[in-house]
């Protein structure tokens, strides 16, 4: 039976040992979300880079660059970090690539690339996911993006509800990492946002007149996309 683990932050990954494994990789607020949106309204691919500066140059060719720092839009481009900007419309995405760049999520993607496969995950695809990774047959390790390197509560919730929906094909018990977000997954599964009211990203979000986006990021199974990302691109597997 493969196994199921959970890294709480990126800057764990030198303890664990992606080769052969599956790579899910989560930040619910709010790259991984954006991004699963994203390809969900028909976004070609995205490519994710570390630097505002590199975002920016990928606009010579056509791409549509989203950047964020600190939970704002940079200045300079099309998007910032919210699911909404693909979906209010007032940016046209359909058929287009676009760049990204963001304080957490794309820095675990990066990171992350030993993987065999490297899949990007949110509520709002966790069914496609799951049902993925289960057809994969692999270990695999939730890479939580965290913040600024530190636990976040969103991602570790996230990382639980996974767990739990794998939890008949796959040794989740294992791993006391994953065992404590099982146990935090049982306890906010009732009303996940009323729970993420407490954590801290969720109060920085909401300095930023952001609360739509948590409410909308932790809707679960919106989307029947799953984001593979490879040769330097993130691409819908379910469209393949």
């Amino acid at each position: 039976m493969p196994t199921l683990d959970i890294c709480f932050s990126p800057e764990l990954l030198p303890l664990y040992d992606l080769t052969g494994r599956v790579a899910v990789v989560v930040d619910i607020l709010r790259a991984t979300s954006s991004i699963v949106t994203a390809l969900a309204q028909g976004v070609a691919h995205l490519v994710p880079v570390s630097e505002v500066t590199e975002c920016q140059a990928l606009a010579a060719d056509g791409y549509l660059t989203a950047a964020e720092r600190d939970g704002r839009q940079a200045e300079g481009v099309d998007l910032g970090n919210s699911p909404f900007g693909y979906l209010d419309g007032a940016v046209a995405v359909r058929g287009r690539a676009v760049a990204i760049t963001t304080t957490n999520g794309t820095r675990a993607l990066h990171l992350s690339q030993a993987a065999d496969v490297v899949v990007v995950g949110a509520f709002l695809n966790l069914a496609a996911v799951a049902e993925f990774v289960r057809r994969q047959n692999k270990d695999v390790v939730i890479v939580c993006a965290g913040w600024k390197g530190k636990f976040c509560l969103e991602d570790t919730l996230y990382g639980g509800a996974l767990a739990a929906r794998l939890a008949d094909a796959f040794n989740v018990t294992g791993s006391d990492a994953t065992l404590a977000a099982l146990d935090l997954w049982q306890a906010a599964e009732p009303d996940v946002a009323a729970y993420l009211l407490k954590s801290s990203h969720v109060r920085r979000l909401n300095s930023l007149e952001s609360h739509k986006d948590m409410e909308f990021c932790v809707r679960p199974d919106v989307y029947d996309v799953v984001p593979v990302y490879r040769n330097g691109r993130i691409v819908d597997e379910v469209m393949r």
